[in-house]
């Protein structure tokens, strides 16, 4: 027998802050800014409200600026444009994470610029 109830999720918009600031440990580790948002999206988005809008939003975000760093490592070579796009890739992902977790606590969507819907 199939049950027809649905599971309520529950608000917790510090989960949510918590989920765009800890885009930040790629400051301190490697890719603990993408593996950290990834796994508290994976493991609460079923539980939490909106956890699923804000953990597409950050996985986008963090493709979208791995694919940007990337394409710039060559532009380095090409009159040095690269290292201006590091330099505004960084800037752009350290500041969007405190504005969006900011937003979060708010209860508002994320909005990440230029970011690719790779994860619909």
């Amino acid at each position: 027998m199939e049950s027809n109830y649905q599971t309520l999720k529950r608000t917790d918009n510090q989960l949510l802050v918590l989920t765009h600031l800890s885009q930040l440990l790629t400051y301190a580790t490697v890719f603990g800014g993408f593996i950290a948002p990834l796994i508290i999206w994976a493991t609460q988005k079923e539980q939490v409200e909106g956890m699923d809008v804000h953990g597409k939003s950050i996985l986008n975000f963090q493709i979208s600026t791995l694919v940007y760093t990337i394409i710039s490592i060559p532009l380095i070579f090409l009159f040095g444009l690269g290292i201006i796009t590091l330099i505004l890739v960084a800037i752009l992902a350290f500041i969007m994470p405190i504005v969006n977790a900011i937003k979060a606590s708010k209860g508002e969507l994320p909005y990440y610029p230029l970011s690719f819907n790779f994860v619909s």
